[in-house]
């Protein structure tokens, strides 16, 4: 292995080797907007929890994939996005759509009041799930 270079780029960067610019691996979290303001008002710890269980899920979830095994050998150098929904109605839409294309995901719901606040994907190279983000307006 080459010194400085990440065992998680080399094995991306073969994965896309017909590519010109390497890839790196990324986590994206989209994270309700509307929970931050009234009438729910949770405060940001509650929303960063949020995250944090939706992006631990995923990771458990898929850890038997290439991606997300060489995303954590490499911790200092772990890519996360973090986007916003509108509203529960954009969250659920985008995990459906996830969900019909085959994009590993997770839906965190908080329970017990069973409120889907996060939808987190495993690590993927950001432009296979980039198409699919970017139709729900959720970049600024």
């Amino acid at each position: 292995m080459h010194r400085g270079v990440g065992s998680a780029f080399l094995l991306v960067r073969k994965m896309a080797a017909s590519s010109a610019e390497p890839q790196f691996l990324v986590q994206y979290l989209v994270l309700r907007k509307d929970l931050s303001q009234a009438p729910f008002s949770w405060p940001a710890g509650a929303l960063v929890a949020q995250a944090c269980h939706a992006a631990t899920a995923a990771l458990h979830l898929h850890r038997d994939h290439p991606h997300t095994a060489a995303y954590l050998r490499e911790l200092g150098r772990m890519r996360k996005v973090v986007l916003e929904a509108p509203d529960e109605n954009t969250l659920k839409q985008l995990a459906e759509t996830l969900q019909q294309k085959n994009i590993d995901h997770m839906l965190w719901l908080e329970q017990p009041e069973n409120i889907p606040t996060c939808v987190a994907l495993r690590p993927y190279p950001k432009e296979e799930v980039n198409q699919y983000l970017k139709k729900f307006r959720l970049f600024k």
